[in-house]
């Protein structure tokens, strides 16, 4: 298993499946494994027939954070500015790595089976989706040390959960289960450990069906209105709409749809 790469790639029917795969160390984060993820990230990016990313993770945890021994990509410089120059281009990419997964116009699917730690968790706060097992647990650890999880873990988790619960999570060094996880909005659904990879493949299946253009769309709408306000977020959604109503697919559905329920009368 050693000599195995540390991130797996597969495509099912257009749902790209990318797996963790150091479970002898816990699946943290390595250089190799945001390597390997940068480049299947962005092949899912530039490749029209994959609609759906799905990450997963092989063994006994979903990830265990960054991998400390491996060291951060470079050299640190011991001053504060150098420190946080290290978080925003160090750190093996994942700030430019976190920020394109958001930015990508297709739905990305975190499936944790199991205990996902401070920069796996900040992996999962990037995704669209998160679906958990029953035996998952989710934690920020960085508080033992004496400092924050910055790949995201405050601004994400923040902006995901709320202040309540990122406080409860960081300052309060809490470990949160499946079930205090989905209270907090953290994650979408939990689902039975029997069955959990099938199911959250499932899940990435039916996300499919829905239109690309549609999806793309509200992936940014959603963002754009959760930072600005009300005035300003119903101007999002009618932009986007505009476009979306220009699509000759929606023209086809919804005359397909008038017909489908005229047949009924």
């Amino acid at each position: 298993m050693a000599d195995e790469p540390h991130l797996l790639t597969r495509e099912d029917n257009g749902v790209l499946i990318v797996s963790l795969n150091r479970p002898e160390k816990l699946n943290a984060l390595s250089g190799e494994t945001m390597q390997l993820f940068e480049a299947a990230l962005l092949h899912f990016r530039d490749t029209d027939a994959l609609r759906v990313m799905l990450i997963r993770a092989n063994g006994r945890y979903f990830c265990a954070g960054a991998d400390m021994r491996s060291g951060s990509g470079g050299a640190t410089k011991r001053t504060a500015t150098g420190i946080r120059e290290n978080h925003r281009t160090g750190l093996h990419g994942m700030h430019r790595i976190y920020d394109e997964m958001e930015h990508i116009e297709k739905p990305i699917v975190a499936a944790i089976h199991s205990a996902c730690v401070g920069g796996g968790l900040e992996m999962a706060l990037s995704c669209d989706f998160r679906l958990a097992a029953k035996g998952a647990s989710f934690s920020f650890p960085e508080g033992l040390f004496g400092v924050l999880p910055a790949s995201n873990g405050v601004s994400r988790l923040t902006r995901t959960c709320g202040p309540h619960w990122a406080r409860w999570l960081i300052m309060g060094n809490q470990k949160a289960d499946a079930d205090k996880a989905h209270i907090m909005g953290l994650v979408h659904d939990v689902l039975p450990d029997d069955g959990f990879d099938d199911a959250a493949l499932a899940f990435c299946h039916h996300l499919k069906k829905s239109d690309a253009e549609q999806m793309g769309a509200a992936k940014i709408a959603i963002d754009m209105a959760a930072e600005v306000g009300r005035d300003t977020a119903r101007h999002v959604e009618r932009m986007a709409n505009s476009a979306l109503m220009l699509n000759p697919a929606y023209q086809a559905r919804i005359e397909q749809y008038i017909k489908g329920i005229g047949s009924k009368e």
